[in-house]
């Protein structure tokens, strides 16, 4: 009887262990973490919540949007998104084209929202247009 109840115990650790393990290597942070830390994009967002800002990682600069619901002509939608850089030192060696890879992502999943990049963004994005 206690061979049984031993084994018993040992098996709901194990299953424990085993799901701590999955709900580790699923979990979006820690994505977000490594993609950051490794230099690789990463967008990290809850497309149902609008009240959630989204994190975006791209060549290990961390940038955050914050989203605006509005009406558009056929239903309500992100319609505004603000985009500002986490750590402005990172930013160094980014070009207009890094931006512009970030836009197609971003309106991949919000197509239409505009996109308002926060300062110091905002001025070389202007001062770079053709």
């Amino acid at each position: 009887m206690m061979a049984l109840l031993l084994r018993l115990l040992l098996l709901i650790a194990l299953v424990i262990i085993v799901y701590t393990a999955v709900q580790y290597f699923k979990n979006p942070k820690r994505k977000l973490e490594m993609a950051h830390s490794k230099k690789y994009f990463y967008f990290l967002d809850d497309i149902k919540n609008v009240r959630k800002n989204f994190l975006i990682t791209y060549k290990g600069v961390m940038f955050e949007g914050e989203k605006y619901l509005g009406s558009t002509s056929t239903s309500f939608d992100v319609v505004s998104i603000s985009i500002w850089v986490l750590d402005r030192e990172a930013l160094q060696g980014l070009q207009r084209k890094d931006f512009e890879f970030m836009e197609k992502e971003i309106h991949s999943n919000y197509p239409e929202a505009e996109l308002i990049w926060k300062s110091p963004i905002k001025e070389f994005i202007n001062k770079s247009e053709p």
